[in-house]
């Protein structure tokens, strides 16, 4: 007698089937606060790109070939003179990292200026190190020969972002997650300044 009644009572069956559906919610409610987190790094890492890039085209440029004088210069068959329009064909690409430019050669200051951009960048995403940075110089059209304020060179300026890693909450920080690689291109303006807007 004692066993049908206890068969027939359904007085614990929410708090069974609660116990059963909870661990389903906590993945999706944790699921849910990483891809906000992945979301929200994302935005901070392009931010943190473009930041790099406008810093790259207002301050010091990094690469000689950029800073060089091109008067005199012979490109695409034609020498340079004073005022005249630089060709595209007169700048090779230009990559440069934490540990220099290639083709071409470094300013002077080098780690110094690559230091103050990735620094900008830091101001917005702290992991960034300087070994995630890297800073393209591409050939435009623009610049005259022996511009007067400035270099004559006005290169289209990529930055980089790479190597940067999202760890999830959801798998307690047994793995990680690569994020894309984010880039941001700006024309040279300047070259001359120490900071940015």
């Amino acid at each position: 007698m004692r066993m049908c009644r206890l068969a027939r009572n359904t007085s614990g069956a929410g708090a069974a089937e609660f116990a059963l559906v909870l661990p389903l919610l906590i993945l999706l409610l944790f699921g849910i606060i990483d891809v906000g987190r992945w979301l929200w790094l994302y935005n901070t890492a392009e931010k943190a790109t473009q930041m790099g890039a406008r810093m790259a085209v207002v301050t010091n440029h990094l690469s000689t070939s950029v800073g060089a004088s091109y008067v005199n210069v012979t490109c695409g068959g034609t020498t340079l003179t004073q005022g005249d329009s630089i060709p595209a064909g007169c700048l090779t690409n230009v990559t440069c990292d934490s540990a220099g430019c290639n083709p071409g050669g470094s300013v002077a200051n080098y780690t110094a200026n690559f230091n103050q951009i990735v620094a900008r960048m830091q101001a917005f995403l702290p992991q960034i190190q300087a070994s995630n940075v890297t800073i393209e110089y591409t050939q435009s059209g623009l610049g005259y020969a022996g511009n007067p304020i400035g270099p004559d060179l006005a290169p289209i300026v990529t930055v980089q972002l790479s190597g940067i890693q999202f760890r999830p909450t959801i798998a307690l920080a047994m793995t990680t997650i690569n994020m894309p690689e984010f880039h941001t291109s700006l024309t040279f303006e300047d070259g001359t300044g120490t900071q940015s807007n």
